[in-house]
């Protein structure tokens, strides 16, 4: 049996450029990953490709022929002829529809096992094909490390080393449809969108470079992801007002919303002290990389 990680997918920032003329929002991100979140396991059987999936939020992921990790799993055996499937097992503690690309975290890490289990390079271009084929943010999660993200999610910058970011991650349990956030930027194709450019962002910066580049940038969905679920301006209202708290914003589409810290004690505080105000709220503390 094979076993990895398929971790939250965190935008720290989300620059909404325009709409190209395929219909995509051209998108500018500096995308970061919590160190847990959901585990793929993978037991080769060619004789069938199945997933059985159990874990807190299990019951919102759908097991059926349309969930991520199969669909990506079926494509890549539809480039790679002979590849050897088997039996998947997803133990599923991300909020689903959250904005922090769970089924897109789940899809990379269905690929990078095949990957393993059939010998294949992780850089094998037929396997970032199929990536970029099941979904935008699948590319970004194929190689789970803080990066430049671009386009439609298909143009990725090189690896950036953060300093240690400590963070507090909420999901207010409001499930939010990504469609209808894009849809609500009332952006036509070909339409360009304005708004200050993104900082730029060193290979390794340090904490106090890396969060004034943070505090220029926005994320351009959040307005329309509050007007969709205004418990999301609770959620932000809750993180900004946490002693210690440097920048909070909300993730992708929402619902989710983080929060950084300088000192891991001072988020394990912050979500203590939310946890104990909503404790029907999923709340994380996470070291950002």
């Amino acid at each position: 049996m094979l076993t990895t990680r398929a971790p939250a997918k965190i935008n720290l920032t989300l620059h909404v450029l325009g709409r190209r003329e395929d219909g995509y929002h051209a998108l500018e991100s500096l995308v970061a990953f919590s160190g847990a979140g959901d585990t793929l396991s993978f037991t080769p059987d060619d004789d069938a490709l199945s997933l059985d999936i159990s874990g807190p939020t299990s019951s919102a992921a759908g097991a059926g022929a349309d969930n991520l990790v199969l669909r990506a799993a079926r494509r890549l055996a539809e480039e790679i002829k002979g590849l050897r499937l088997g039996r998947f097992r997803l133990d599923k503690r991300l909020p689903v529809a959250a904005g922090i690309g769970g089924g897109s975290s789940d899809a990379a890490a269905a690929l990078r096992l095949l990957a393993k289990a059939n010998h294949l390079a992780p850089d094998d271009p037929r396997i970032r094909e199929v990536a970029r084929a099941i979904g935008s943010d699948v590319p970004v999660c194929l190689d789970p490390r803080a990066r430049m993200m671009r386009g439609a999610g298909e143009t990725l910058g090189e690896p950036i080393r953060l300093p240690l970011l400590p963070a507090v991650l909420i999901n207010p349990g409001a499930p939010v449809a990504t469609g209808p956030v894009f849809a609500a930027l009332g952006l036509r194709p070909g339409a360009l969108r304005e708004g200050a450019a993104h900082a730029d962002i060193a290979a390794r910066p340090g904490a106090d470079e890396l969060l004034a580049a943070l505090a220029k940038g926005r994320n351009d969905l959040e307005d329309a992801a509050c007007l969709q679920a205004p418990v999301i301006v609770d959620a932000l209202a809750m993180l900004r007002g946490a002693r210690g708290c440097r920048l909070a914003r909300m993730s992708g589409s929402g619902a989710t919303c983080f929060a950084l810290f300088s000192t891991r004690r001072e988020a394990v505080r912050a979500a203590s002290v939310i946890r104990a105000q909503h404790p029907g709220w999923w709340v994380k503390t996470a070291v950002l990389r």
